[in-house]
C-alpha cells in the first residue's frame, strides 16, 4: 500500500518515478489564466488562508453546495473561520474528485503542513496556514518564486488600459513575466444589451468612430497592436459553440448599423458578424505573431435563479452538447485559404469531442512549426486524472504528443500551481506506462526530452516567450 500523498503519489511505475525527477523542478510557464492582474501589481498580500483558498474559487464552491453547505458559508458573509470549518468538512467527504489531491499539495507545497485536511484538524490547519500568511514575506511574489513561475499570462479585455501591467513591467517587480492575453468576448456579443456603449468604451483611446464593420474590425486591430506592445503574445476565445455563416459586406454592415442603434440584431445576422469578426482577428493575431485559444463546449450559467443571484464565473457553468465539428473545420479553413491561420490551440469541454479535435487539428499543421495547431490540454471540467490522461491518449494517437504544449492553471487562485506537479505526475506515469509495456523502447534520455518539453519547453517555444 503506498503512503497517502508520498514520494510515487500517481507514479505507478518505476520509469515514473525517475521521469517526475527530471520535471519536477522545471519552470512553470502559466499561458492561460484568471488571477487578476492589479492583484498582482500590488504584490498583494492575505489577510487569511479564507481569503486566499476560497475567495472566487467556484471549483470549491460547487462541492461545498453539493455538500449540503448553505450560500451563506460559501460566497455570503459567514465568519472566514466557519466558511473554512465547513470546506473542510467537504474536502473530507471529496474522495476521487482532484480538489482532494490539489488541496493537499497546496497545503504540503505552500505551508508545510503533511497532515490531513477534515473536519476534525480544521483549527489546526487554519492556524497553521494563518501563521504562515502572517509572515510579511508571505505575498504574490513568494509564491511565483517558490514555484519557479516564469510566465503568467492573464486574461484581459481589450478596452482595459493595461495600467496593472505596465506598472509590473516598469517598476521591475518581478522576474516572473506577466503578460496580458487579449480575451474579445463582449465585442462579439452584438446581439446583447449594452453593445453599442461598449464599442464606443473600446474606440475612445483612439478616438475612432464607429459605423460599419470594417471599424469595429480596425478598432480591434489597434487595441491588439497596444497589447502587442505591452506584451501579449495571445488571444482567448470562448465559442460556445462556434459558429459558421457565409457572410457579405452589406449584411455585415446592416447588422452593426442596427446594433449601434440598439436594435435587434436577428440570430443569422449575428452568426454572420461572429463568423467574419473571428475570421478577421485570426488573420490579425497571424501578422501579429500571436497564438489563438478556441475554448469550446461550455453551457454556462445554467441555474437562473441563482445566476441571478451571484452573476457570473460562481459555479453554474457545466458541459454543452454542441455540435460543432463542420463550423470550426470552416473556420480554421477561412484563415487557412488567406495563408494566415496563427498558431492556435483548441480546447473542448466535452471530451465526447476528443475525438473530433484531435483530427483535425492534424488538418491544419505545417509552415515549419511544431504543432502549430494544438489540442489543448483536459479543460476546467476535465482538468484531473481520467480527463487528462483521455486527452493525452488521445492526442498521442491521432497526432503528434511530444510537440504538447501541456497544462495551465486556468485558475483565480494563486495557490494553483501545484496543479502543474499534478500534471506532470500523470504525465511521466502515462509515458512511463509506455515504455514499460514495451510500446516505446527503454530509451531514457528520450523519454526524459519528451516530458521535458510537454512541461515546460514545448509552452516557452511555441508562446515566444524566449528571451
Amino acid at each position: 500500500m503506498k503512503k497517502f500523498m508520498g514520494k510515487k503519489f500517481m507514479l505507478n511505475n518505476d520509469t515514473a518515478v525517475r521521469l517526475f525527477g527530471e520535471v519536477k523542478n522545471l519552470p512553470i510557464i502559466d499561458y492561460h489564466c484568471h488571477l487578476n492582474p492589479a492583484e498582482i501589481a500590488e504584490n498583494k498580500r492575505f489577510r487569511n488562508i479564507t481569503e486566499l483558498w476560497l475567495g472566487g474559487d467556484h471549483y470549491k464552491w460547487r462541492l461545498m453546495r453539493a455538500n449540503g453547505v448553505i450560500e451563506e458559508y460559501i460566497t455570503g458573509g459567514a465568519d472566514d473561520y466557519d466558511k473554512f470549518t465547513k470546506w473542510a468538512a467537504t474536502v473530507e467527504e471529496s474522495i476521487g474528485n482532484p480538489l482532494y489531491h490539489w488541496t493537499h499539495l497546496e497545503l504540503s507545497r505552500i505551508f508545510g503542513y503533511n497532515g490531513v485536511l477534515k473536519a476534525s484538524t480544521a483549527k489546526e490547519v487554519w492556524e497553521h496556514c494563518n501563521g504562515v500568511i502572517a509572515d510579511k514575506r508571505f505575498c504574490v511574489k513568494s509564491l511565483f518564486e517558490k514555484f519557479n513561475v516564469e510566465a503568467v499570462c492573464t486574461t484581459d479585455d481589450p478596452a482595459d488600459s493595461l495600467e496593472h501591467h505596465k506598472k509590473i513591467k516598469n517598476e521591475n517587480l518581478f522576474a516572473t513575466k506577466v503578460l496580458p492575453a487579449f480575451r474579445p468576448s463582449k465585442i462579439f456579443d452584438i446581439e446583447t444589451t449594452g453593445w453599442s456603449e461598449y464599442v464606443s468604451k473600446l474606440a475612445a483611446p483612439g478616438k475612432q468612430t464607429v459605423k460599419s464593420f470594417d471599424d469595429v474590425v480596425e478598432v480591434l486591430r489597434k487595441r491588439a497592436e497596444f497589447f502587442a506592445k505591452n506584451g501579449c503574445r495571445l488571444s482567448d476565445h470562448a465559442l460556445d459553440p462556434p459558429v459558421f455563416a457565409e457572410y457579405t459586406p452589406e449584411g455585415l454592415d446592416g447588422a452593426v448599423a442596427k446594433a449601434l442603434e440598439g436594435k435587434p440584431v436577428s440570430p443569422e445576422e449575428a452568426a454572420q458578424y461572429k463568423t467574419a469578426l473571428l475570421v478577421e482577428l485570426g488573420k490579425k493575431y497571424f501578422d501579429l505573431g500571436w497564438a489563438m485559444q478556441l475554448h469550446m463546449g461550455a453551457l454556462r450559467s445554467v441555474n437562473t435563479r441563482m445566476f441571478g443571484k451571484l452573476g457570473p464565473d460562481t459555479g453554474f457553468d457545466c458541459t454543452g452538447d454542441y455540435i460543432y465539428a463542420l463550423p470550426l473545420a470552416k473556420i480554421l479553413n477561412a484563415m487557412e485559404s488567406a495563408n494566415k491561420l496563427p498558431r492556435t490551440v483548441l480546447y473542448c469541454l466535452n471530451a465526447r469531442d476528443y475525438e473530433i479535435i484531435a483530427p483535425m487539428a492534424q488538418c491544419f499543421q505545417g509552415e515549419g512549426i511544431k504543432g502549430k495547431v494544438q489540442f489543448g490540454t483536459g479543460w476546467w471540467h476535465n482538468d484531473q486524472t481520467d480527463g487528462m490522461r483521455r486527452q493525452m491518449i488521445t492526442l498521442a494517437g491521432m497526432g503528434l504528443f511530444s510537440c504538447f504544449v501541456g497544462m495551465l492553471t486556468d485558475s483565480r487562485s494563486f495557490l494553483s500551481y501545484p496543479r502543474h506537479e499534478y500534471f506532470r505526475r500523470i504525465l511521466c506515469n502515462l509515458v512511463g506506462s509506455w515504455a514499460e509495456r514495451g510500446e516505446y523502447p527503454y530509451d531514457l534520455p528520450k523519454l526524459t526530452d519528451i516530458v521535458k518539453n510537454i512541461s515546460y519547453h514545448n509552452a516557452k517555444e511555441y508562446f515566444g516567450l524566449k528571451g
